[in-house]
């Protein structure tokens, strides 16, 4: 009777059991976003508030928006529940939700929140010259 209770918990704990196995293996890429406290005690649950929590930290440990941006955007991108790709665009919304939401646990990221929704400059390329030989149009294309 002992075996048959140490097997029905082990078969409802098992979910459980193999996602902390593989976390601790280092495997979780494809597995749904976990909750995780911060700092402050509070329990981050969800791909937004994970790619904040990303994103937060490396602005504050000194790396530029781009690669802050690239980290976060990755996670949310693998860990979002959605049926598709999260945009770039919802992403950094989901980033700014959770930094306003959970601000005590984010407490100096706002200054970076307006890189989220700046557009890259684009520089405008010279213009190419072809280079022009000595013959003609109709020359060159066999007309």
């Amino acid at each position: 009777m002992a075996l048959r209770q140490t097997f029905a918990l082990f078969s409802r704990q098992r979910p459980r059991l193999l996602a902390a196995l593989a976390l601790t293996l280092g495997l979780g890429h494809g597995l749904p976003a976990f909750s995780q406290a911060t700092e402050t005690g509070v329990v981050l649950e969800g791909a937004g508030p994970r790619g904040a929590q990303i994103y937060c930290f490396m602005r504050g440990s000194g790396n530029s928006h781009q690669v802050s941006w690239d980290a976060a955007y990755a996670v949310i991108k693998r860990q979002s529940d959605q049926l598709f790709k999260t945009s770039p665009e919802h992403a950094a919304v989901m980033i700014t939700e959770a930094v306003v939401q959970y601000s005590g646990s984010f407490p100096d990221c706002g200054r970076y929140l307006g890189d989220l929704f700046s557009k890259p400059e684009t520089v405008e390329a010279a213009p190419t010259r072809i280079p022009v030989s000595g013959a003609t149009r109709s020359e060159r294309f066999g007309y």
